[in-house]
């Protein structure tokens, strides 16, 4: 086997594993999936995985990424900047907490270090599931 076919193999294995590796998977919603490859991958400030959502999971939604730049989601990480965030019966609670000194110190509600499984949406929807809003 030559250099240039071992080369060739390599890619196409490449090109295999990572389609693989950034497909939604079966009735995952748009915010699941892109906050599923943020994680994994990071944001290169595109739409990239909104992108690759719309054209493998819901490719009749074709003014996506104008809907998304409507809420202000210019690029991936901004989708939840600006657009989706978890709802609120995932935060932790806002709660007070007492010091030693009699102090208290009001500790805001936040979100959880990971996202919940996806709820799921029916084939071809751009939207996000019920655990966004």
């Amino acid at each position: 086997m030559s250099e240039t076919d071992i080369a060739s193999e390599a890619e196409h294995l490449l090109r295999g594993l990572a389609d693989e590796l950034t497909r939604p998977r079966q009735r995952e919603c748009l915010a699941c999936f892109v906050a599923r490859m943020l994680n994994e991958f990071g944001c290169d400030e595109t739409l990239r995985f909104a992108r690759r959502y719309r054209d493998q999971a819901a490719p009749r939604a074709t003014a996506l990424e104008r809907r998304l730049g409507d809420r202000g989601g210019f690029c991936d990480c901004e989708i939840f900047l600006n657009a989706y965030s978890l709802d609120q019966r995932f935060w932790t609670p806002e709660r007070e907490v007492e010091s030693d000194d009699g102090c208290v110190e009001i500790i805001d509600a936040e979100p959880p270090e990971t996202a919940p499984p996806c709820a799921g949406v029916r084939r071809g929807s751009a939207h996000p599931c019920t655990s966004w809003r």
